[in-house]
């Protein structure tokens, strides 16, 4: 409130109308960003004026959170309990004195999984060491960690779980007989670590690779025309150059800095040594597990069945011919409201969203292969049409694609972020068409890891007139209008004046995310431009430039979202998945072999990106191969190569 003249003291109930007012306005303003009003002046800009902040009007700090914090149950709670456990169904029985086993390996998906699913699944992981924490009947955690497919995001949020584990005052013992900096980024969280005397453990710091297929293209008779709007949108270079832009290197090497620098800082604190004397034991060569074990990276050289020996000794079942033990899968099954930890009455959605981004489902697509927009979209409106979620958390772990798609998921979050209040979480990436989406969330949340921004668009088509020519193949096209053939001609190159309009549709696309993404963020499109461009961020970086609002995991949002909903943080609250998978007929038998009539699974995979290419594209680097899963660049090259030669060799 404007102070009053000091001649004039205000009155006690002009005081309190005033606070009353703060209040109010305070509590209109806190789920939401200060308002912005964008006015469109031309086709190719949209100018914004902020608007002012009305009085009294302040954002509301955010909360930090843990992943879990294990609390003492009441006696009526317990005795609650014990009834369940007895009456549990046998598929969800756990013996007393089991050891939780769990396989950290391959690829982590962000999806909570259906038992036709294969692989791991983030929430449950997670879930599963909150549940292991509070369970009686569980005397510790066993790990296996093997060599990870998963960004460095989701492996903060496990580790951060196996920190909260250990404060339950059980044990978490890990064991790696394969592994990298990712693997012992997470092992060294456990409070013990084994590895077999002949383990491989490789210790020599990161690298980040690109792979480029402008030259192969050629040799074949493929030419790529490749519009990309950013400085440092690198999507399409690798079928566009035949090697890295300074822009792209710079870019890249701020990336690798900030995981390195973390986890060296990580590795430090963990050990109790300085930074200088990690990177100076990393760049000695480490790969003799003798050494690891002599300078305390591992605890002792133990095989599989010592530890399961030892672990027996410590939970007392000297006299039992096995360990007793429960697995991932099986855990996985028990419910969190049979340990006494489920949610109170408040509900709040969440709706994950991960993958590739598409506007409809593709012939060659199946239920849990990506974002599709017409289906998210469905949930989003189901969501803010019900009264009963008090918030909802966007949960994202999607590198871009259609920009179509997202912008329209984009509106429909906006619309629901204006019924009740949505926080965004970034899971591994959430970066050009999954930051398009996570924007129209007043509060996001990254990893400190998380590759996130990417705010750039690209689009391009195949010219196939040598290859045409190659194999004596004619095309023809009749048209009317003057640019009818831009994106029918494959045959020719693109005259100037198609080449033109190709790079101006481009630089629309372009222009629109960013000033939305200025919008959105309450910066003005100046301030936008110079963090925009095409630049993947991480999660500290992102945050510290304006794209991110806080740092933290899922607990995190969860914490932002009571505040938001005006929930105490104290009080339980029910998750309510709006987009748990439910399997389908093509999802159980994709898991039936590789191949589906005839055709090569990784073959298919990179048919349907290419034709998910018509049209503008809003995606992170490295797409566009992404099924050409645990394969090494080289490899992915070759299988390609060794493809398009068999197909017209």
């Amino acid at each position: 409130p404007q102070p009053t003249p000091p001649f004039l003291p205000p009155s006690p109930k002009l005081r309190e109308a005033s606070r009353a007012m703060a209040r109010l306005l305070v509590l209109r303003s806190a789920p939401y960003h200060r308002p912005v009003r964008a006015v469109e002046s031309s086709s190719e800009a949209t100018k914004q004026e902020e608007a002012p902040l009305a009085a009294g009007e302040a954002q509301e700090p955010l909360p930090a959170a843990p992943a879990f914090v294990v609390e003492e149950l009441g006696w009526g709670t317990q005795l609650a309990v014990k009834l369940k456990m007895l009456v549990a169904p046998p598929w969800k029985r756990v013996r007393k004195g089991s050891v939780l086993t769990m396989t950290l390996r391959g690829e982590i998906s962000d999806q909570l999984k259906t038992r036709f699913s294969s692989g791991l699944s983030l929430p449950q992981i997670c879930e599963n060491f909150e549940k292991a924490a509070y369970d009686p009947r569980i005397s510790g955690i066993y790990l296996h960690i093997e060599p990870l497919s998963c960004g460095w995001g989701k492996a903060e949020e496990i580790r951060r779980h196996i920190v909260d584990f250990k404060k339950s005052g059980k044990f978490v013992v890990g064991y790696m007989p394969v592994g990298g900096e990712k693997e012992y980024y997470l092992a060294s969280a456990c409070a013990e670590l084994y590895a077999p005397p002949s383990a491989y453990v490789a210790l020599y710091g990161l690298t980040i690779q690109q792979t480029f297929l402008r030259g192969v293209l050629e040799k074949v008779g493929v030419q790529p025309e490749i519009q990309r709007i950013g400085r440092y949108k690198s999507a399409g270079d690798q079928l566009g150059r035949k090697s890295m832009s300074n822009e792209v290197k710079e870019m890249l090497g701020a990336l690798l800095d900030n995981i390195y620098g973390n986890w060296l800082d990580t590795v430090s604190s963990t050990h109790g040594k300085k930074k200088e004397e990690i990177e100076e034991f990393v760049n000695s060569g480490v790969y003799q597990v003798e050494r690891l074990k002599k300078e305390g990276w591992i605890t002792d050289l133990l095989y599989d069945d010592q530890v399961m020996t030892m672990l027996k000794e410590r939970v007392g079942q000297n006299d039992k011919k096995s360990l007793r033990m429960v697995d991932y899968s099986k855990y996985s099954r028990v419910r969190k409201s049979t340990l006494g930890i489920g949610g109170g009455g408040d509900l709040i959605a969440v709706i994950r969203a991960s993958g590739s981004i598409t506007r409809t489902r593709s012939g060659l697509s199946v239920s849990s292969s990506g974002i599709i927009a017409e289906q998210l979209i469905k949930k989003i409106r189901t969501v803010r049409e019900s009264e009963k979620y008090k918030a909802v958390i966007l949960r994202i772990d999607s590198p871009g694609g259609d920009a179509l798609a997202s912008d329209l998921m984009w509106r429909e979050i906006r619309l629901l972020a204006e019924s009740k209040p949505v926080v965004a979480s970034m899971s591994d990436v959430a970066a050009s068409g999954g930051y398009y989406m996570a924007m129209a969330a007043p509060v996001i949340v990254a990893e400190k890891l998380t590759l996130t921004g990417s705010i750039g668009v690209i689009t391009g088509k195949f010219i196939l007139q040598k290859l045409y020519e190659r194999i004596d193949f004619n095309k023809e096209i009749l048209s009317r209008g003057r640019y009818a053939e831009l994106n029918a001609a494959d045959q020719r190159p693109l005259r100037p004046d198609e080449a033109e309009l190709f790079e101006k549709s481009a630089q629309n696309a372009y222009a629109s995310f960013r000033d939305k993404a200025a919008m959105s963020r309450s910066m003005s499109i100046d301030q936008m431009e110079t963090v925009a461009q095409g630049r993947v961020w991480s999660g500290q970086d992102a945050a510290s430039r304006g794209l991110v609002d806080s740092l933290g995991g899922f607990s995190q949002a969860l914490a932002i979202a009571k505040q938001r909903a005006k929930i105490p943080q104290d009080k339980k609250v029910r998750l309510v998945e709006i987009s748990k998978a439910s399997p389908t007929l093509p999802e159980i038998l994709s898991g039936i072999g590789g191949s589906v009539l005839g055709v090569d699974r990784v073959v298919k995979g990179v048919l349907q990106d290419v034709t998910s290419l018509n049209g503008v594209q809003a995606r992170m680097d490295g797409i566009l191969f992404e099924r050409l899963e645990n394969m090494p660049g080289e490899n992915q090259l070759f299988l390609l190569v060794k493809e398009i030669t068999n197909y017209f060799g």
